[in-house]
């Protein structure tokens, strides 16, 4: 299958196998990789922010996180297998990582979320192999010992937790220097990883009314959907435009 560009934003056009099949070959290369999972929000604000979107289309490899991409994908005539979220991808990766051996570092979140996370993974899939967490409050300050720690565990995939765009700018900024042969952006993912936030349920999911779910149970997102009729209204002229 070919990918498709949303709103001038790169997706790859792979099944959860399939991107765990790309990160696995990225890290038998060894060369530092990046991976964006791209919901329709930041689709939207990519589109009218240059820097952003170059940073979404210069990233090795980019999923569908959110029926939103999906949907766009559609209407734009080059639909996509299926969603590949953040979370679905780190728990993919995570079994997949404790039978290869594969080293995690988990960078993100409130103090001592990504620890949670960590342990909740490792209990999940033994065996594996947690090189280190950090919270995600640093000061700029403290970014240089940071990016000496990742160096120094040696990780073959690093998850970021600074919610986007930040974490696509940070990765960005800093995947040469670290060397890591995967970095991935993954949003709220440690919230739910630790259960401090709860995920829809699975039937929710199968609706694709997850964002509404978590505008019910956190009515501060509300200000976040409402990107999605501007969203949704961009991708029908584009579609119109191609038509």
């Amino acid at each position: 299958m070919s990918n498709c560009y949303v709103l001038g934003n790169r997706v790859d056009a792979l099944t959860l196998a399939g991107a765990v099949s790309r990160v696995a070959g990225f890290i038998a290369a060894g060369t530092p990789h990046h991976v964006v999972t791209l919901n329709a929000e930041i689709a939207y604000r990519a589109c009218r922010e240059p820097g952003l979107q170059a940073v979404i289309n210069r990233a090795h490899l980019v999923t569908a996180d959110g029926a939103g991409i999906l949907w766009a994908a559609r209407k734009l005539g080059t639909p996509l297998p299926e969603r590949v979220t953040g979370i679905d991808l780190i728990q993919a990766l995570a079994a997949e990582g404790a039978r290869r051996g594969w080293r995690f570092f988990l960078y993100g979140a409130a103090p001592g979320v990504a620890g949670e996370a960590a342990a909740r993974l490792q209990r999940e899939h033994p065996g594996l192999t947690v090189a280190g967490t950090c919270h995600g409050y640093l000061t700029p300050g403290e970014i240089p010992s940071l990016v000496e720690a990742i160096k120094a565990a040696r990780p073959h995939i690093l998850l970021v937790g600074l919610g986007a765009p930040r974490q696509e700018y940070w990765i960005a900024a800093h995947l040469e220097e670290l060397g890591v042969p995967v970095a991935m952006g993954v949003g709220g993912s440690f919230d739910v990883l630790a259960g401090r936030v709860q995920r829809a349920p699975a039937w929710v999911q199968r609706l694709n009314l997850e964002w509404l779910y978590r505008v019910l149970r956190e009515p501060a997102r509300v200000k976040r959907t409402l990107a999605l009729p501007k969203f949704m209204l961009a991708v029908l002229r584009q579609a119109r435009e191609r038509g």
